[in-house]
């Protein structure tokens, strides 16, 4: 029953939001203006997406441990590391959102950020891998290192992936629903998809925008998340299976990398070569290209619940991938 309450009163919350969302973003006054190279949306569009879904976070963390529910959340100190992380990584994007920094800078912050959360939060490190097709545990030495470069890489590949709207919001919720299927904290997603749906109906519209503030805390959640379930429960998702599960964003972002600098640019400088300007390109219609990418991203996890192995799924995934790529240049 108390769940329940819970339940509605964060729908209740943000459906206020959604109802008052253009009184709030005029008081918040921080807006994402066009300038007709990367951004190509029609007029100044909130940024304060990632901001709502901060706030849930701390709503529903405060709540569920306040109403003493230790079994629907991150058990301990972790849901704190989740918090602060986040926050921190919700931080750097708004920075970046008002300032630009450059990507050395969002880099090296991202990174301090995620060594002083490892220092102060060893919960969040691990000493073994586990593999899905491979009996024995690897252990790892460098899992401070890896943790690292894996956090910098997940925010990256997910900011890189938010280039259209709904297709990042889609993609979390896919993932949230994942975890809900998988029986991993359901109540605590179930709760967070609440605040996702009111945006991605925001963001349809183009009244919102999840800024880089809004991808860097999402990828934040998503990696504390898997990090805490490959800790705390045994067979849920093995280390090549949560790659499966980011395969097309992160192939994506390797991709991107590559033909950078190959043309001797910064990898993590922006451009229109991402995977929804490419698709954009064949269909003409931003629908048809969301559709498209969010199936090309359903598609991993779709295998992996098949069965198959991981190995072959990646295969698979990544012929499809790069095929679908080769056939819209020729296309094109």
């Amino acid at each position: 029953m108390t769940i329940i309450y819970l339940s509605i009163f964060i729908l209740l919350f943000n459906f206020i939001i959604y109802l008052k969302f253009e009184t709030i973003a005029t008081n918040f006054i921080f807006f994402d203006k066009p300038d007709g190279k990367l951004k190509k949306h029609k007029g100044p569009t909130s940024l304060i997406g990632g901001l709502i879904i901060l706030i849930n976070l701390y709503l529903i963390i405060f709540f569920l441990k306040l109403l003493n529910l230790e079994n629907s959340i991150f058990t301990g100190n972790y849901a704190y590391a989740v918090i602060i992380l986040s926050t921190f990584f919700y931080l750097i994007g708004f920075i970046d959102d008002l300032k630009n920094l450059s990507p050395n800078k969002k880099l090296l912050w991202i990174i301090f950020s995620t060594a002083t959360i490892l220092i102060f939060f060893p919960e969040l490190r691990f000493e073994h891998i586990k593999i899905s097709f491979y009996e024995n545990v690897i252990f790892f030495k460098y899992s401070f290192i890896c943790l690292i470069l894996c956090f910098a890489l997940l925010s990256n590949a997910l900011n890189m992936f938010d280039g259209i709207n709904l297709q990042l919001m889609l993609f979390t919720i896919f993932v949230f629903f994942v975890f809900i299927l998988k029986g991993f904290i359901p109540i605590f997603f179930a709760l967070l998809i609440i605040s996702l749906v009111f945006l991605s109906i925001l963001n349809y519209k183009n009244k919102v925008f999840l800024g880089d503030g809004g991808s860097y805390l999402i990828s934040s959640i998503l990696g504390c998340t898997f990090i805490f379930q490959y800790k705390n429960y045994n067979n849920f998702l093995f280390t090549d299976e949560v790659f499966v599960i980011l395969l097309i964003p992160a192939i994506d972002m390797l991709r991107l990398f590559i033909v950078r600098i190959a043309n001797n640019k910064h990898p993590f400088k922006g451009d229109l070569n991402h995977l929804h300007h490419i698709v954009y390109r064949l269909t003409k219609n931003t629908n048809k290209t969301l559709f498209i990418n969010i199936l090309l991203c359903v598609i991993p996890s779709f295998l992996l619940f098949l069965n198959l192995k991981t190995y072959n799924v990646i295969i698979l995934s990544t012929l499809i991938y790069f095929g679908l790529i080769s056939y819209v240049r020729l296309k094109v």
